[in-house]
């Protein structure tokens, strides 16, 4: 690492320089503290004692090699600060520390594990016509360990009982909570003292490396949260360092954030080196293929308000990060978690984007919740909350969440938020997923929520699995699995899915009926195999009626076949499981379209059909021309127009 690059915000790999390094004359320590009047290095090889580190002239840079010192020793820093103070801190490069409430750090040797997971490095991309649908996993709280005082597992011991769960269940990445080393365990990582160092709660790094490796060789991608924007205020760690605000903002209306916590000044060189050598760090030396980076929303603008104005230097260092980080870890994803409507979030940086790979869809998230929460009764009011999304989808690259922050703290488990009694919401919940998983965008989903869990997630206990001996739990659990599986093997549900040819309306104004009909489809055909373009038709029932006889217009005279019902019999519905017959359109106009096709729904169902046959496939098939049609809903005032259609057609019960 180039000192020079350092100060002025461009290294990624400061890591490679501070810290605590093995060598063959010991162990090499260094560590930044410019304002500091000195720093002794306490530590398991000198008794405690210290011994004073060199400043390295003007540069701010201490460092002492320390022949004593061994792999797997504890040690600190003790700073004797501008201020006059003494204060003992760990390491903020340190790889290694103790367990809360203990906070030294430890001697690692980086390279002790060796990966065998080069063909998946090789073979990995940013996943854009793939699916990738994320399993989200608190490491502490998805299993128990009985024979564990604190009941954790370490990534050793978890790594095949997750990767078997994982992998029968049709994910394709586990993304964890932050791994990084944090003094509470009620703030699930995300406040941080240890930007280099995994946390000791579930053991140490080379096992971590471990579980990351296993994972590849499975043939699954692991994601990590990781969070630029504020770090643990505990005296030990990165505030007040060397007596001064080296990595916070001085005390103002801004130096702290809404979780008690200090926000890191972007506007300091050696504070944009030292985060985005973290965000580097977790790429390259454990081969994490993404990180989700929290709070982006409160490092747009300032404490995270669009009226207190953009936070350009905070901007400024998204866009170096996220394409330096590019350039060093092909393949490897950068996911927003913003809730904002700033412009531009996953468009390159070359571009004028700021250089993420996919941002989470906060607003399809609370506006579909919301819907749900509605009485039926009330629906056809809010209709367009359900609509609404794929109007401003194709602004970004988006990915659909229902993450950890939706079932904690009083806010109630996906499965609670439904409307109506016992029975109802498992029905609505099922719908729910359809939804979700024919909607255009990635997928994530948190642990527990597969299993229609209904207590809050608690990050001291395991998840509620004994539900699964439950009738209603088991049949909703192996429906989720069942359309995990269909969104993998279907590619109209992830191909080509932010190009707008891939989706559209069939039927987008039955407000009163509170249905809902679209197709998926892919836009290319596969002219090597002689093959058309697949598509899906998906029918939502979101009322609590019956409509024995639902009739929609198609352009073409198509026929297509049931691959999945949510109210069969199968899952825990009324319908009995039976022959999946053809449907074929009919000619017969309704709204501005020749064909019609009939259906029956129940309530709070979901259907999808597969189209089979269609005159445009046929001719695809047999190699003639392709004329492209497009089909748009018009927009009025932000709304999808309503369509001229014989409501008499419908019956209900």
């Amino acid at each position: 690492m180039e000192l020079k690059d350092f100060y002025i915000g461009k290294a990624f790999n400061a890591y490679e320089f501070f810290g605590a390094h093995l060598c063959e004359e010991g162990v090499m320590f260094r560590v930044y503290a410019p304002s500091a009047k000195g720093i002794a290095l306490i530590g398991e090889f000198n008794d405690w004692q210290g011994e004073s580190m060199n400043r390295q002239g003007q540069s701010g840079v201490y460092s002492l090699l320390c022949p004593e010192a061994k792999k797997g020793q504890m040690y600190k820093y003790r700073i004797y600060q501008a201020d006059g103070g003494v204060v003992e801190h760990c390491d903020p490069y340190g790889f290694g520390m103790e367990l809360r409430p203990n906070s030294a750090s430890i001697i690692v040797d980086l390279n002790e594990y060796q990966f065998k997971d080069a063909a998946w490095i090789e073979k990995r991309n940013l996943n854009h016509n793939q699916p990738m649908n994320i399993y989200e996993v608190h490491l502490g709280s998805w299993r128990t360990n009985p024979d564990n005082e604190n009941g954790w597992y370490n990534y050793s011991e978890i790594a095949d009982k997750l990767i078997a769960y994982v992998k029968e269940e049709g994910y394709t990445h586990i993304e964890f909570l932050p791994l990084s080393e944090h003094p509470a365990d009620c703030s699930w990582g995300y406040q941080v003292t240890g930007f280099f160092s995994p946390t000791s709660r579930y053991g140490t790094a080379s096992q971590l490396k471990e579980l990351v490796d296993k994972c590849h060789r499975a043939g699954i991608g692991v994601i990590m949260d990781f969070v630029p924007v504020h770090f643990a205020m505990d005296y030990y760690a990165l505030a007040n360092f060397d007596g001064t605000k080296l990595y916070e903002y001085p005390p103002s209306d801004v130096s702290q954030s809404e979780w008690g916590t200090c926000n890191f000044i972007h506007s300091r060189g050696e504070v944009c080196s030292f985060l985005q050598s973290s965000a580097n760090y977790w790429l390259k030396e454990f081969h994490f293929d993404g990180l989700r980076m929290d709070a982006i929303s409160n490092a747009l603008y300032w404490m995270g308000d669009p009226n207190r104005g953009v936070n350009d230097c905070t901007v400024k260092f998204l866009k170096n990060m996220n394409a330096g980080l590019h350039r060093l870890n092909p393949g490897a994803m950068l996911i927003a978690e913003d809730s904002t409507s700033f412009l531009k979030v996953t468009a390159p940086v070359e571009y004028e984007g700021l250089g993420f790979d996919y941002k989470w869809d906060m607003g399809w998230m609370n506006d579909t919740l919301d819907y749900f929460r509605t009485p039926p009764e009330e629906r056809s009011k809010h209709y367009h909350k359900l609509t609404f999304s794929m109007m401003y989808f194709y602004n970004e690259c988006y990915l659909l969440p229902f993450s950890h922050d939706e079932v904690v703290h009083g806010k109630a488990t996906i499965m609670q938020k439904m409307w109506g009694g016992y029975e109802d919401k498992f029905k609505q919940c099922k719908a729910l997923y359809t939804y979700m998983y024919t909607h255009p965008g990635k997928k994530l989903n948190f642990m527990g929520n597969e299993i229609g869990q209904f207590r809050e997630w608690d990050e001291k206990r395991e998840q509620d699995w004994d539900l699964l001996k439950y009738p209603a739990h088991d049949s909703f659990h192996e429906y989720v699995k069942v359309l995990n599986q269909l969104y993998l093997h279907h590619p109209a549900l992830y191909e080509d899915e932010y190009n707008r040819k891939s989706f559209r309306w069939l039927e987008v104004n039955a407000a009163a009926e509170s249905i809902y009909i679209y197709e998926r489809r892919q836009v290319a055909c596969d002219s090597e195999n002689n093959t058309a373009p697949k598509s899906l038709i998906i029918a939502l029932n979101l009322s609590d009626h019956t409509y024995e006889s639902f009739e929609f217009g198609v352009d073409e005279e198509i026929t297509i076949r049931e691959i999945l019902n949510s109210d069969t019999d199968l899952y825990g519905g009324t319908t009995p499981q039976g022959e999946d017959l053809p449907i074929k359109a009919q000619a017969s106009v309704i709204g501005e379209k020749p064909y019609f096709i009939d259906i029956c729904l129940a309530p709070f169902s979901a259907k999808i059909f597969e189209v089979i046959s269609s005159r445009t496939s046929d001719v695809l098939v047999n190699g003639g021309d392709k004329k492209e049609q497009q089909h748009r809903p018009v927009h009025i005032g932000g709304r999808i127009a309503p369509a001229k259609r014989d409501r008499a057609r419908r019956r209900s019960r």
